[in-house]
């Protein structure tokens, strides 16, 4: 079993950043890909971005150029720097394990990123 566990989320004023990180602990022999999907109320579950254990990376198409995911594979944590935030950057993000390519296995609890002034 593998559990995730986010940290980092909170409140920022439109224009900041904020980081955030998911770890990773249990029986793991080998991750082929983690990532970050958001989710608000109403609306369908976006991937925000993932990175493979080679460190090819996908983004999507709202936080391109302002998001950048980095993973430790020693550690078994992925991050998420996210700069310049939107108020519609709002949202509970949700990290997430592959154990191969697009099996979703895990998923963390979810941390919420509140952008407002």
């Amino acid at each position: 079993q593998v559990q995730l566990v986010e940290s980092g989320g909170g409140l920022v004023q439109p224009g900041g950043s904020l980081r955030l990180s998911c770890a990773a602990s249990g029986t793991i022999f080998s991750i082929y890909a983690m990532g970050w999907y958001r989710q608000t109320p109403g609306k369908q579950r976006e991937l925000v971005a993932a990175i493979t254990r080679g460190g090819t990376t996908t983004y999507g198409d709202s936080v391109k150029g302002r998001f950048t995911i980095s993973r430790d594979n020693a550690k078994n944590t992925v991050y998420l720097q996210m700069n310049s935030l939107k108020p519609e950057d709002t949202a509970v993000y949700y990290c997430y394990v592959d154990l191969r390519l697009g099996t979703r296995d895990y998923w963390g609890q979810g941390t919420q990123v509140t952008v407002s002034s």
